[in-house]
């Protein structure tokens, strides 16, 4: 990872402030998991469960080192959103930092049609490796403490519960770092 950090960064002057993000999309929708609760033994709780089809898609970045992350919940995952998410974590990053951007390599990641905001390099992660980005460790605490087992009304009902949940997360800056804090690449 140190070697190709150190690649992806050589292009950049002197010195220059390196902050580690990392990206990634889930889709919450009606149509969302049952996590396992809490229950006296013997009984069953009662989990709401929708038929119904309506989505949006989370995309969030976080910066471990800074504890503070960046997210749009948009209704399609394609590159418009991406596009638009990474205006958006370019206005986030420290004005007079860079951002590495780790993410996977799903289509609208690599689009030739993105414009890449100056203060951003993108870093892809190898192909199938979920458990290198912890964006996912994120998306896992946010289904199990906000998104789950619920019934949602319609669409804006699945937007503020996106929200809400997000900006909580962002209330706790150490629980962005314990969940996204890497030794492998914040040691590179």
């Amino acid at each position: 990872f140190a070697h190709t950090l150190a690649a992806a960064i050589a292009h950049l002057p002197p010195g220059a402030p390196i902050e580690l993000w990392w990206q990634d999309e889930m889709r919450v929708g009606q149509k969302n998991g049952l996590v396992r609760q809490w229950a006296r033994r013997g009984t069953r709780p009662r989990q709401p469960a929708d038929q119904r089809y309506e989505s949006a898609y989370l995309f969030g970045a976080i910066c471990p080192a800074r504890g503070t992350g960046a997210a749009l919940v948009m209704p399609a995952a394609d590159t418009p959103a991406m596009q638009a998410h990474l205006d958006e974590i370019s206005h986030v990053v420290r004005p007079d930092a860079y951002a590495v951007l780790l993410m996977d390599r799903a289509g609208w990641h690599t689009s030739a049609d993105l414009a890449m905001p100056h203060n951003i390099i993108p870093l892809l992660l190898p192909p199938r490796s979920p458990e290198l980005n912890p964006q996912e460790n994120v998306w896992q605490n946010l289904r199990h403490t906000s998104l789950s087992n619920r019934v949602f009304d319609d669409y804006d009902d699945i937007v503020d519960a996106c929200c809400q949940a997000w900006n909580r997360l962002l209330d706790n800056p150490s629980r962005i770092t314990s969940l996204g804090m890497r030794k492998w690449a914040h040691s590179a």
